[in-house]
């Protein structure tokens, strides 16, 4: 069918997590999959992901938990948004564990555990420097003396998250770690057991190995992207997704045609411009056409005009394609290669927006 197409590349995900493993040696891997495993397909992920079960997971909403639970994954997952009253009993039900980030969060779960005498496991989250969810450092005492009370209460972890750990300046990352193993040291004094400690995401994986602690989270880097164009490549990953689109219309134009929107590109000689029916509302950056391009056999052809909703146009020049041939808009496919950080340098934008912009249109094939 024509459209949209993203090709998931199992082979590549499945490499890039041994090499992750291999650079963070014998730590506990937690692998991020919320926003539609960023972008790449839940499901498809799901299905690499199931037959690793000692890979924690991490997700943001109760219902992306459920999915994965749905589709069959027995692996732990950690809700990591606010917690709501109303979803507790689904998460022990389904054997969630959930994240615990204000005082008034303690009041919910000790509520639910009266009632039930159990809970969902949970773990706590204290903002280091983000100023998102989590306690404050100075909420430390009260946090304490709350364990020191419910002991029978199912404490699972304990985890911050870094605001510049994927930037070339890491003072500021640095002190978020300096602060987290302040709360560390204070908790371990009062001998509280927690058996998970994690603070680490893609961008720290690379930068600061400090920061591992016994469990590691990572997002980004596991789908083969860079979290940021600051940080150096450590690890050999690779792209896991390939973005492409159906060719479905050729037309041959003169000079001085005008094409798409606002007429705002005119082709300079006589030209074959190709219709791909793909647009921003599958997840194409519309800003891309005033400098973007496609790969197609290899070769890097122009963007013709502002991108539409649902098609594009491509100057091909005097080269004829085919209705039906793929274009390459990023990702390594075949002999076409383009990469999604390059995309984002040049619009000013991150590869967290475009890749969890990829829209419901598309078609995700796992390859």
């Amino acid at each position: 069918m024509f459209g949209p197409k993203a090709y998931i590349h199992s082979k590549r995900f499945n490499k890039n997590l041994e090499n992750i493993q291999e650079h963070i040696g014998k730590k506990r891997l937690m692998l991020v999959v919320k926003a539609n495993a960023y972008g790449h397909g839940i499901q498809q992920i799901c299905s690499l992901i199931k037959h690793k079960p000692n890979l924690f997971l991490c997700v943001f909403s109760i219902k992306e938990a459920i999915e994965l639970r749905d589709f069959g994954v027995k692996n732990k997952i950690l809700v990591l948004s606010r917690i709501e009253s109303e979803w507790l009993l689904e998460a022990l039900k389904l054997d969630l564990s959930i994240n615990i980030s204000s005082l008034n969060d303690f009041k919910i779960i000790y509520e639910f555990y009266k009632k039930l005498n159990k809970c969902p496991s949970f773990h706590l989250k204290f903002d280091t420097g983000m100023t998102r969810l989590g306690f404050d450092k100075k909420d430390i005492i009260n946090v304490i003396d709350f364990l020191l009370k419910n002991k029978k209460l199912p404490l699972e972890g304990i985890y911050s998250h870094f605001a510049t750990a994927d930037e070339g300046d890491l003072s500021f990352a640095y002190d978020q770690l300096r602060i987290f193993n302040e709360i560390l040291k204070t908790i371990e004094r009062f001998k509280i057991n927690i058996p998970y400690i994690h603070c680490s995401n893609s961008g720290s994986i690379l930068n600061l190995p400090e920061s591992y602690f016994n469990i590691v989270r990572v997002g980004m880097l596991a789908y083969g992207v860079s979290p940021s164009v600051e940080v150096s490549m450590k690890i050999n990953v690779k792209p896991v997704m390939s973005f492409c689109g159906s060719i479905v219309n050729i037309r041959k134009v003169d000079p001085g045609t005008q094409i798409s929107y606002g007429g705002v590109y005119k082709v300079k000689a006589k030209s074959n411009i190709a219709v791909v029916q793909t647009g921003f509302a599958d997840g194409l950056p519309r800003n891309w056409y005033e400098n973007g391009y496609v790969s197609y056999k290899g070769t890097y052809y122009k963007i013709a005009g502002r991108i539409c909703m649902d098609q594009l146009m491509i100057d091909f020049g005097s080269i004829i394609p085919k209705e039906g041939e793929e274009v390459l808009f990023f990702g390594k496919k075949d002999q076409n290669e383009i990469y999604v950080e390059k995309i984002s340098k040049e619009i000013n934008t991150t590869t967290y927006v475009l890749l969890t912009a990829i829209g419901g249109r598309t078609e995700r094939l796992l390859i």
